[in-house]
């Protein structure tokens, strides 16, 4: 743009791009500069009409390359969750063998007594404090949590589903693939759908009555995490 390039010289085409789109925002750009893309591997110069008709073609077989080889992953991956291979971490009360994901019989009672006091009322925090009194071990370090037990809670995998781009299809406001029966259940579909409505239930019945005015403001100066509030309680209110 300050007129001090008049050529940009690459190793081959598909180390600049392998997008269309990419390439004629690219050489559109180059043109308005007087500046040209030279590929030395494909001898390609956009200096001239041919070179700009190869570049092209180039990189319409490469793109074309990207999204076989991506239908072909997908493709590939779809059929292994089909058959058990869950491309995820194995969640509490699941192991592997041979690559497929398996009940663990030492540890889904746990998920199974979650779900039932999940079921009789108890709150997320009420289970973890439970599960830390008694010394429960976790499926990972450190003691257990609300976030813990509200991941169980809403995991699909227990009732033998997976669901695939959860986070992600959330963030972009698109919904997941849920793959069905892929795995052996802990539990029923009926218990993990009572569990929905009781986690109604519960929302429906908390309510709160203090104002907290530095709620989801402060953080923890040595873990930077998001300080919680704690009312005293009695008829001042204070925190």
């Amino acid at each position: 743009r300050a007129g001090k390039i008049n050529y940009i010289v690459a190793y081959k085409l598909d180390r600049v791009t392998r997008s269309v789109r990419d390439l004629e925002t690219l050489i559109s750009e180059l043109e308005k500069h007087h500046c040209y893309l030279v590929c030395e591997k494909d001898e390609v110069n956009t200096s001239n009409a041919n070179g700009r008709f190869f570049i092209r073609m180039l990189t319409v077989l490469s793109q074309l390359e990207i999204e076989i080889v991506s239908e072909r992953t997908k493709f590939g991956l779809n059929g292994a969750i089909k058959s058990g291979h869950i491309p995820s971490r194995c969640p509490l009360g699941y192991k592997r063998e041979n690559k497929k994901m398996v009940i663990d019989e030492s540890t889904k009672d746990i998920v199974i007594r979650i779900f039932n006091m999940y079921l009789e009322g108890k709150s997320y925090q009420t289970i973890a404090n439970i599960l830390n009194n008694e010394q429960v071990p976790t499926s990972r370090k450190g003691k257990w949590k609300d976030c813990t037990i509200e991941h169980i809670i809403n995991n699909k995998i227990y009732m033998g589903d997976y669901e695939q781009f959860k986070r992600v299809g959330k963030e972009q406001g698109k919904e997941p693939i849920i793959y069905k029966n892929v795995v052996e259940p802990i539990i029923t579909k009926a218990m993990f759908e009572d569990a929905q409505l009781q986690k109604e239930k519960n929302q429906r019945a908390f309510c709160r009555d203090r104002v907290y005015i530095f709620m989801q403001k402060l953080l923890c100066p040595k873990c930077s995490k998001i300080m919680q509030c704690k009312g005293s309680g009695g008829k001042k209110k204070k925190y």
